[in-house]
């Protein structure tokens, strides 16, 4: 159930998001370029609104792409840059041996764990294309063996899904279209839905919720979270409250119903959209 949710979320966000950053583009292109892109959306704006006398408002109109398209080239730079400079970070405190043991242990070999000396228990999972696995020696310490297991479990399937990547996606698209309010609320949700699926798997994996419980809650007593500048999947700082109750009677599962507000709200921008496509058009 959690992983059709976190899909169609996914799919939807894209598609919108995909729809309007293609427009945005080759309206800015042709500005640059001089193409000639025929019934371009905001070409449509552009139109409506010399019709209805509002021609004034091209200018608005042209700073909202230009603020629109800079924001998200800004975000993807900022996520690179601070990502690449707590991988360096990281490399510097890396334990060498409890690195190998882990990667020989859960990762066949491969360079998927990091273990790095830090006092604070540390459970991340971080990287687009090859993600890897951060654990502290903070973290080995205050767990015992089962809840060890199950935290690693529970990064494991971030890893195995990529997730970073679709979470930054998400953000992405909610930070840069947030005149589409749906947008936001799928980007809230799928984080719940994906540590909902990550706590799923490790509880498979050992056939009981006890261990993946009690290592939460030792690292929420311990552990004051301080949130990195840049997209990542946590163990313990997302979505709490939505996992202990999962954890504690995870038959139930946890239902996320659309808002109707916001869901009405966003068909009609979508429908006012088309409206103006479809004027254009006539």
């Amino acid at each position: 159930m959690y992983k059709r949710q976190s899909l169609s979320m996914l799919m939807v966000s894209l598609i919108i998001s995909g729809t309007i950053y293609l427009q945005m583009g080759l309206y800015l292109m042709s500005i640059i370029a001089g193409w000639d892109i025929g019934h371009n959306l905001v070409v449509v704006c552009h139109g409506w609104m010399k019709n209805i006398g509002l021609s004034s408002l091209e200018y608005v109109l042209d700073a909202f792409v230009i603020y629109t398209l800079l924001f998200s080239i800004w975000k993807i730079g900022s996520q690179f840059y601070h990502a690449s400079r707590m991988k360096k970070r990281f490399k510097q405190y890396e334990e060498n041996t409890l690195t190998t043991e882990m990667n020989q242990t859960y990762s066949d070999g491969k360079d998927g764990f990091i273990v790095i000396s830090h006092p604070s228990p540390i459970a991340i999972t971080m990287g687009f294309v090859r993600p890897k696995i951060v654990l502290s020696t903070g973290l080995i310490s205050l767990l015992n063996d089962d809840e060890l297991n199950a935290v690693i479990s529970h990064e494991m399937y971030h890893q195995k899904n990529r997730d970073p990547l679709t979470i930054f996606l998400m953000s992405l698209c909610s930070s840069s279209m947030g005149y589409i309010p749906i947008l936001k609320w799928f980007n809230q949700k799928y984080s719940i839905i994906k540590e909902l699926s990550a706590d799923e798997y490790a509880i498979e994996k050992q056939q009981t919720s006890v261990n993946l419980g009690s290592a939460l809650l030792k690292m929420l007593k311990v552990c004051k979270h301080e949130k990195m500048p840049f997209v990542y999947a946590s163990f313990a700082d997302t979505s709490v409250n939505y996992r202990i109750d999962y954890i504690l009677n995870p038959l139930k599962g946890i239902q996320i119903k659309l808002p109707v507000k916001v869901m009405l709200l966003s068909v009609t921008i979508f429908c006012f959209i088309c409206a103006l496509f479809i004027y254009a058009l006539a």
